[in-house]
């Protein structure tokens, strides 16, 4: 996990005092590499233009990204591949989740009123570690600034983490599709078979009889 709780950024409270964390991942759907999600305060000091990571532009994220990291309290949790075949990819999202909320919330040393989650559903009932109140939000990384901070965060380190791994697993494209199934990533999947970063229990590569 990583964040920078160590910096202690000023944070943005409710005018009761209460903090509000915004949660969002990234590495859902892709057929290789680990689901990220990201658990975020705002800073005072954030950033203007934040967004639904998706509606904004590679160079857009990648301005935006320092600048929450400066400005904002953040921490990241990461599943890697093998654990999402263990325990299904929903399940690992619920982890990534918790493990983000439970370490900004430690370094933070208070418990927030709130953590806003994008999408339909919440570990809350899913994962035995997670005791915050939780609410979903569908779309909220385009409604919620903390969840879109968290959502460029999320993002920018998975895309990151497979840029990396595409260094040393070449033939996929990872550079470029960032473990997605692309045309081209299903065929070098058929030419070269699976990595040990591929999710085995995704139905493209265990249809492909690689295994």
């Amino acid at each position: 996990m990583l964040s920078n709780i160590d910096d202690k950024p000023a944070i943005a409270k409710c005018p009761d005092g209460q903090v509000i964390i915004g949660v969002d991942e990234a590495g859902r759907g892709p057929l290789a590499g680990p689901v990220v999600a990201a658990a975020c305060v705002l800073g005072l000091d954030a950033p203007a233009g934040l967004d639904d990571s998706k509606k904004l532009s590679a160079k857009r994220r990648a301005t935006l990204e320092p600048l929450v990291q400066q400005s904002c309290a953040w921490a990241l949790g990461v599943v890697e591949a093998d654990e999402i075949d263990r325990i299904n990819i929903f399940a690992a999202t619920m982890l990534a989740m918790t493990r983000a909320v439970s370490a900004l919330v430690e370094g933070l040393c208070s418990e927030p009123h709130m953590v806003l989650i994008d999408g339909n559903k919440t570990p809350v009932g899913r994962h035995p570690n997670w005791r915050w109140r939780a609410t979903a939000i569908v779309g909220g990384d385009a409604l919620e600034p903390c969840i879109s901070a968290a959502s460029i965060l999320a993002k920018e380190h998975r895309d990151r983490l497979m840029r990396e791994h595409a260094r040393v697993h070449p033939h996929y494209g990872w550079e470029r599709n960032m473990g997605y199934g692309t045309a081209e990533h299903l065929a070098a999947l058929r030419r070269h078979g699976p990595s040990p970063l591929h999710r085995r229990s995704f139905a493209p590569v265990s249809q492909l009889q690689l295994i």
